[in-house]
């Protein structure tokens, strides 16, 4: 009985406060289950056994020896085959024709200049996601870079268009953290990202590098993303259109969000690999378009909590959190130190997905080997570069409701009501002040913003949750249940965009625009 009317308090209190918002929140039956908002699309071909694969790293991209005070970088987007099934070869759009894209490594306060080329047949938007960015380099929609053969293709509403190349300029005035760049082509963003446009950045800092955490081979990158493919090992998506250059967005009924069956992590489904019995440093990036999950091991340490969390989405947070589980919403990253010298040498530990079923349950397996003599440790302060935002830092509250609605005879996914459009400002803060922003939506959006980092100060009626501390550039927001982000906007004027990371949510005009001045 208890339990009951405790749900229905809770409930309650969820509804008038997304009252408050002028949100309804829909009754919605078979959208993803309780855990992920958006439809499964099955594979139509056999899926290989999980952890039949061994796992692999993606490459990492060695700098262009120009000069001495920056890092430059080239990489050209084209099209590649890559074995991820076995046996089959799958077309992909890539950087580099690789999927995950190499990845890139960068140091505080050293600029980086990235050099992209298009051979793709269709333009592209190049995004560095969580890096602190001047506006024409940040990567917004219609900033479309051209392949050679468009070169007569204008931009729309206003875009800075290149043709064949761009340069992509980072200063790189930001902590060490795990970054990571993606396609951002407005309308399209979701299915370049599946077809493979995705890669890890990772910066580093004096910080990081005196603390004792586990370096080189036992440093693992890992891109979790969902998948599914057809009978000849291409990837199955149902775009409305297959070219990708007009007639945006999914067919029904994959409006809102689409979940693949086969979990892929660093490009390879349910992969296995061997490691030693010592730490390592694991950075979680959720790279699925819609899916979310909730990661645990099994078995779980005999001793303690599994994973020590040291960094989020911003960085290294102040001191370590230890979790049993870890949620991972769309386009948010957490790196964690694990012990597999708490397991037995031979034992084999899996990541689970507490929010799958089946297949989708898992996501790759530790085959745990001998103890070894392990330097590394996890100190009780990782960063005294972290300040704690107030209330009473903000000079403006603003309301953003996050909400399906059918427009103009056609489902749309909205901000405060309005469809995105380059040319509609939702928000206009000013250089150098910061603003709280209070967040509501119907289903699952995971909220991203450009250019700022923000600080989780509420969730419904409580603090935030164990998952939401540090800097934060992407938070899980739930269904109905209102959060408070404070937000400084520091550096860089110019459009900005904030949207959903449910990738079909943002093709289908869940985004607004920020111009900050």
């Amino acid at each position: 009985m208890s339990g009951h009317v405790t749900r229905r308090r809770v409930l309650a209190g969820v509804g008038a406060a997304a009252g408050a918002f002028g949100l309804a929140i829909p009754f919605v039956r078979g959208i993803g289950g309780s855990s992920s908002t958006g439809t499964l699309l099955e594979s139509r071909r056999p899926l290989p056994a999980p952890f039949t694969r061994r796992l692999t790293v993606p490459p990492e991209l060695r700098p262009v020896p120009v000069g001495s005070d920056v890092d430059r970088f080239e990489i050209t987007q084209r099209p590649g085959q890559v074995d991820i099934l076995g046996g089959v070869s799958t077309p992909i759009w890539g950087y580099e024709g690789i999927f995950p894209g190499p990845t890139l490594r960068s140091r505080r306060g050293r600029p980086v200049v990235v050099t992209h080329r298009n051979a793709l047949p269709v333009p592209t938007v190049v995004h560095l996601h969580g890096g602190h960015t001047p506006a024409e380099h940040d990567g917004y929609p219609t900033d479309l870079l051209l392949p050679e053969p468009m070169a007569d293709h204008s931009g729309h509403n206003g875009g800075r268009t290149a043709v064949g190349r761009r340069e992509y300029v980072y200063p790189m005035n930001q902590p060490a953290a795990t970054l990571w760049y993606h396609d951002h082509r407005m309308d399209f963003t979701g299915p370049a990202v599946w077809r493979g446009l995705a890669g890890f950045h990772l910066v580093t800092d004096e910080e990081e590098q005196a603390l004792p955490l586990p370096r080189g081979a036992r440093d693992l990158p890992l891109m979790i993303a969902d998948r599914a493919f057809d009978h000849d090992g291409t990837l199955l998506y149902p775009s409305n259109t297959d070219d990708l250059l007009d007639n945006p967005g999914v067919r029904p009924p994959y409006q809102a969000g689409v979940l693949g069956d086969t979990i892929l992590v660093n490009g390879l489904p349910w992969p296995t690999t061997t490691v030693d019995g010592a730490r390592y440093r694991l950075r979680l990036l959720n790279g699925s378009n819609a899916r979310r999950y909730r990661l645990r091991l099994d078995p779980p340490p005999p001793d303690d909590r599994a994973f020590v969390q040291i960094g989020s989405d911003g960085g290294l947070l102040p001191s370590p959190i230890r979790h049993d589980s870890v949620d991972l919403a769309p386009a948010e990253r957490m790196d964690v130190i694990v012990d597999f010298g708490r397991w037995r040498p031979g034992q084999n530990v899996v990541l689970t997905n507490d929010f799958g079923t089946g297949n989708t349950a898992h996501v790759m397996r530790f085959e745990v080997g001998d103890k070894v003599e392990d330097g590394t440790r996890v100190p009780d302060r990782l960063s005294g570069d972290h300040s704690t935002l107030r209330h009473t830092d903000a000079v403006r509250t603003r309301r953003m409701v996050f909400q399906s609605r059918d427009t103009g005879g056609a489902h749309r996914w909205l901000v405060n009501g309005e469809p995105f459009q380059p040319d509609r400002v939702h928000a206009d803060p000013k250089l150098g002040t910061t603003e709280i922003w209070q967040l509501v939506g119907d289903l699952h959006h995971p909220i991203h913003l450009h250019l700022s980092h923000f600080q989780v100060l509420s969730r419904g009626t409580s603090g935030p949750r164990r998952s939401d501390h540090g800097w934060k550039d992407t938070i899980d927001l739930l269904p109905g249940e209102p959060a408070e982000i404070i937000i400084p906007f520091q550096d860089y004027p110019g459009r900005y965009v904030f949207h959903c990371h449910n990738l079909e949510h943002e093709d289908m005009m869940m985004m607004g625009t920020m111009r900050v001045a």
